[in-house]
């Protein structure tokens, strides 16, 4: 198997651990970035653009598009994965760049709130967003070419990233691209 920078292959190989590890990752991170940051206060006092939704929102979505981004891991996996009866399973080449594309978009997706709402820099946060859009794309496309159901199971994330990508301009627009500055000074 070529290297790559992907999660192990048993986190791939296992339908509930695919689904598990971003779902726990993402939720570690949002709490922690909460925790050190009273990201409530900072959302409250933001200028929001149009259609932003509540705030309650944010946690049921993130978590079915979590799990739709961890079974499309799996079932790409499992459909790239060829067994001999000579030879233990191989995973094969595209399988394998996929599950990289797959390892960075997440560190991505990972770091984007702790930018935002961690370090407060809304410029960097959507200087990660359009990264990770890029790197879905090209995960999208490997998909596309080999394995259609985890294609479209990355659609709804992708339609989200951009409602996303739509969300953070409009809010570094509205704030002068500073967040959370004078939030401080009232408490």
């Amino acid at each position: 198997m070529p290297w790559s920078i992907a999660l192990p292959q048993a986190i791939f190989s296992s339908p509930v651990l695919s689904v598990a590890a971003p779902i726990t990752a993402g939720t570690f991170i949002g709490f922690q970035t909460n925790k050190q940051s009273r990201t409530k206060s900072v959302y409250r006092n933001l200028q929001k653009p149009p259609f932003y939704p509540p705030a309650w929102l944010f946690g049921p979505v993130w978590t079915v598009l979590y799990g739709l981004m961890g079974y499309a891991a799996h079932h790409a996996t499992v459909a790239g994965t060829t067994v001999s009866p000579l030879s233990s399973s191989t995973v094969q080449e595209w399988a394998v760049h996929s599950q990289g594309l797959y390892t960075s978009q997440l560190v991505l997706n990972y770091l984007w709130m702790p930018l935002f709402f961690g370090l407060r820099k809304p410029a960097w946060a959507l200087a990660d967003m359009l990264l990770l859009g890029g790197n879905v794309a090209a995960l999208m496309h490997t998909y596309y070419q080999h394995d259609r159901p985890a294609f479209w199971m990355l659609v709804p994330y992708a339609a989200w990233l951009g409602f996303a990508t739509y969300l953070n301009a409009g809010v570094g627009i509205l704030n002068q691209w500073t967040i959370g500055e004078g939030e401080e000074k009232q408490e």
